[in-house]
């Protein structure tokens, strides 16, 4: 089989209609629409918003991203075969436990095929949440260093590293460059404390103060949840990246929602139990893949080091990596999707062809 056809790597070159420039990230693309297929999808597929919202296409590839490169095999393997519908079926699966519990809802109004969603356009709450549950990666290289304190939280001395913490703990950081916050460097992924987000609110885009607490209410009950689901198929949650905004529901009102992905391998450690019980580390998330890049190349400061940046992307960009390399990625992804799920996860065929009839065919949105 050749899954390099099977793999989706360009997602911004569609043929759909937007009314506004295509936003690419490094995994997702947004087609923003125009005011009238908006309010067209609204009417026609009867969506719970304003007749006015907003919305958007938003389309996944299976682009794989390491220390803010992208990355490629060889066979012409510009991304990992069944990775965009893995992190998809993920997070529905999350969104959806989250709604039915009562928790809040998500930007997602309808999932057409396994690599797009239709969204609402929500207003985003500038911070990554980050909450976690042991202590590892740069908070264990930190703590080895002597911190104690971690975004005003100051944690015991005595752990040991992959330790559970004695509570779960959100470490809040800029999403973006936030400028004109005393104590806050107009810098992106700068660490803050939940002082800062009391003081300064509206910096951050939230509403009022009270919405501080809610976020944080939002964000362990959805750590509780992911972690009590994984659990029950032996997988540890270890730590998690949450984003929030807002958007504005049928009866005008606005309401705080989980956005972007969530509980996801790209966003989350997630580790084997089985293995943790017997004092071994098995990471089943993109974790696993950034540890391979730091043994694969003899001078692993160049992933690590911002200053070699320059450097960096040009090893990302002329290294292809072996076909089995992306493979593993491809088992770990669908794997633990399936373990998630319950159930064989549907993988494109033809990935670009199907998304073009399907938006054409069911959604009018093809040019």
């Amino acid at each position: 089989m050749n899954f390099a056809s099977r793999v989706l790597a360009a997602n911004n070159d569609l043929p759909i209609r937007t009314g506004a420039p295509v936003h690419s990230g490094k995994v997702r693309s947004v087609y923003w629409l125009d005011s009238a297929d908006s309010a067209r999808l609204i009417a026609e597929r009867g969506y719970a918003v304003a007749a006015d919202a907003p919305l958007a296409v938003m389309v996944i590839s299976d682009r794989i991203s390491a220390f803010e490169c992208i990355w490629h095999g060889e066979g012409g393997m510009h991304g990992v075969p069944g990775k965009g519908a893995a992190l998809n079926a993920i997070s529905n699966h999350w969104f959806r436990l989250f709604r039915e519990q009562g928790l809040a809802d998500s930007h997602i109004l309808e999932i057409p095929h396994p690599l797009v969603w239709i969204v609402q356009k929500a207003r985003p709450i500038m911070i990554e949440a980050i909450a976690r549950q042991y202590i590892t990666g740069s908070m264990w290289r930190a703590y080895a260093r002597g911190e104690r304190e971690f975004c005003g939280i100051r944690i015991p001395d005595g752990l040991s590293r992959d330790q559970k913490l004695p509570e779960l703990i959100i470490t809040p950081s800029t999403k973006g460059i936030l400028e004109g916050i005393p104590g806050v460097p107009a810098q992106d992924d700068v660490n803050i404390t939940r002082n800062d987000l009391l003081a300064h609110y509206k910096a951050f885009n939230f509403r009022a103060p009270e919405d501080v607490n809610r976020y944080e209410t939002l964000l362990r009950e959805g750590f509780e949840v992911i972690s009590r689901e994984l659990a029950g198929v032996d997988q540890i949650f270890v730590d998690t990246k949450f984003e929030f905004g807002y958007v504005t529901d049928v009866a005008g009102d606005e309401q705080l929602i989980y956005m972007d992905e969530v509980g996801t391998p790209d966003s989350s450690r997630i580790w084997d139990g089985a293995a943790y019980r017997e004092g071994q580390v098995v990471e089943n998330s993109k974790e696993g893949f950034r540890q391979l890049l730091l043994n694969h190349f003899p001078d692993p400061d160049i992933l690590l080091n911002k200053d070699r940046m320059v450097e960096r992307l040009a090893l990302a960009r002329n290294t292809v990596l072996p076909a089995s390399v992306l493979m593993a990625v491809a088992d770990t992804y669908v794997g633990l999707a399936e373990k998630i799920i319950g159930q064989p996860l549907h993988l494109p065929e033809d990935p670009r062809q199907e998304i073009i009839d399907i938006l054409d065919t069911g959604f009018g949105l093809i040019s």
